[in-house]
């Protein structure tokens, strides 16, 4: 999600300064986003440009207080109206991580635990926090997400530890490389294959 689209909808509830934007735009996120104030009128600056916000005068602490434009509630209406397409979110580096790691022949053992480990930690934080904010929905809708986005990675997990388990490539420490040559064959100056020496390592 764009930050710019985020203050739309946040100042179609009515004018905002930029602390204001912030603070609002953390608690409904439910803080999975923390925003720089910098950030905050930096975007803010370029909505004024575009014509989707106006500011108005200071108030007596020097604020500026902003209002969403015809233009910007248009604006709004057109991103809440348009799905997010898959192409529009960023990588998944766990995926691409294990990936490679199967690809250089990398234990993958300890790289699937250790995530299995943090994942779970992350997930009871998810809960936790989801009963803290029982009373807010749009933090609970964005904290269910995290929860079962986390709960669909240890699923992905298990089935990842299933598949490579069952893979004589993984279980073979000696199997052969794809070009079709015996990792301790002549030619690999006597060392032995990547997968095997960093078993032998996992305590």
């Amino acid at each position: 999600m764009a930050i710019r689209q985020g203050l739309l909808a946040l100042l179609s509830q009515g004018p905002r300064y930029g602390y204001q934007l912030r603070a609002e735009f953390e608690a409904s996120t439910g803080a999975t986003w923390p925003l720089n104030i910098g950030q905050v009128y930096t975007t803010l600056s370029r909505l004024e440009r575009d014509g989707l916000v106006s500011p108005g005068e200071q108030d007596e602490q020097g604020r500026v207080v902003y209002s969403i434009t015809e233009a910007g509630l248009a604006e709004m209406g057109r991103w809440f109206g348009t799905p997010v397409a898959q192409s529009d979110r960023p990588r998944d580096e766990l995926v691409i991580k294990l990936a490679l790691a199967v690809t250089a022949a990398a234990d993958v053992r300890p790289i699937i635990q250790a995530q299995r480990t943090a994942t779970m930690r992350t997930l009871q934080a998810f809960v936790q926090a989801r009963r803290a904010s029982s009373e807010n929905p749009a933090q609970r809708l964005v904290l269910d997400s995290m929860i079962f986005q986390a709960e669909a990675e240890q699923r992905w997990l298990d089935h990842c530890e299933a598949v490579l388990t069952a893979s004589p490539r993984i279980r073979d420490p000696q199997a052969r490389d794809p070009r079709g040559q015996d990792p301790r064959a002549e030619g690999s100056q006597g060392r032995e294959p990547r997968a095997e020496s960093l078993r032998r390592q996992d305590p």
